[in-house]
């Protein structure tokens, strides 16, 4: 009997709380699953809340040379070239509004903000609580300065409002101007209104050839469900949110226990016969392809 080739061409991968172990590093066994499936002919693409200058250094450890989305979908980047492709910033006026109305419903929140480019620094308010780590930014006095150059989003965090709870009134209050999303503990960000993982994927996806039928992903976190809803498969990690795991077709192992590997070992050892899911439509996914940030058909700008 042949084998059949892989069954999905396209691997959409998280990184926190996915694709790394919370040392931030990526298990052997995990690269060794990774490399057997594009062996087998899938392509592999990082999907990633965190900016370019944040996600570059884990690509250069993996030796990843294709292309990688950035920055909750604003940012698609050529990993191999070391170029940003595309990159979408926030219009910082509506920024402001936004800000205004959700602290008039909340009081005061502590902000920080992602700004654009290769290079772009992550600036923090005094106030706001930076997660221990290797990642730089800058802290800041003057909050002005938040604003003084382009950003791609802006994160915020409350005294008493948990994550969850913050993300919700955030929606409520200012969904209509930008997109809200929580990414991880302590993370929630505002975004460019209809941005998300599913827009930067697909624009990446077209220039591969690629389809949402074709893409099994991995996540692990609410900014993770447009992912969900355009692939044709998705797979929430054992440690995931419930709001993944709601809109999930399976669930695998936790990020510490390889949950990636898991799953791509099992399809690799059943790619005899029948391939068992690729191509059957995601309940949670309601289109085809992810719109583009401003409600149209995502293209390609570079092509």
């Amino acid at each position: 009997m042949s084998l059949d080739p892989f069954p999905y061409r396209l691997i959409a991968t998280d990184l926190d709380g996915t694709l790394l172990r919370g040392d931030g590093s990526v298990s052997p066994r995990t690269r060794a699953a990774l490399a057997a499936a594009t062996a087998a002919g899938a392509a592999h693409i990082v999907v990633t809340g965190r900016s370019v200058p944040w996600t570059r250094h884990i690509l250069e450890d993996l030796g990843y040379e294709g292309l990688a989305i950035c920055g909750q979908g604003a940012q698609v980047y050529h990993a191999g070239e070391r170029r940003l492709l595309t990159s979408l910033t926030l219009d910082r006026q509506v920024a402001g509004r936004a800000l205004a109305l959700l602290e008039a419903e909340v009081g005061a929140l502590e902000l920080a903000v992602s700004r654009d480019g290769l290079d772009g620094e992550v600036l923090a308010s005094p106030g706001y609580a930076v997660h221990d780590g290797p990642l730089p930014y800058v802290a800041l006095n003057d909050e002005s300065e938040l604003w003084a150059a382009p950003v791609n989003k802006i994160y915020i965090q409350h005294p008493t409002l948990d994550d969850d709870a913050l993300a919700e009134v955030a929606r409520t209050t200012v969904g209509a101007l930008v997109n809200v999303v929580m990414a991880g503990p302590g993370i929630v960000e505002i975004l460019p209104l209809g941005l998300s993982k599913a827009t930067g994927l697909s624009v990446a996806a077209r220039r591969l050839g690629l389809r949402a039928a074709d893409t099994i992903a991995f996540g692990d976190m609410p900014n993770d469900i447009p992912m969900f809803g355009w692939a044709a498969h998705g797979v929430a990690m054992a440690n995931a949110h419930p709001d993944l795991m709601a809109v999930a077709n399976e669930t695998t192992a936790s990020n510490e226990e390889d949950g990636i590997a898991v799953s791509l070992e099992r399809l690799l050892a059943t790619a005899v016969g029948t391939a068992p899911t690729a191509g059957v439509p995601n309940p949670a996914r309601p289109v085809e392809a992810a719109p583009a940030a401003d409600g149209t058909d995502p293209v390609d700008p570079v092509r």
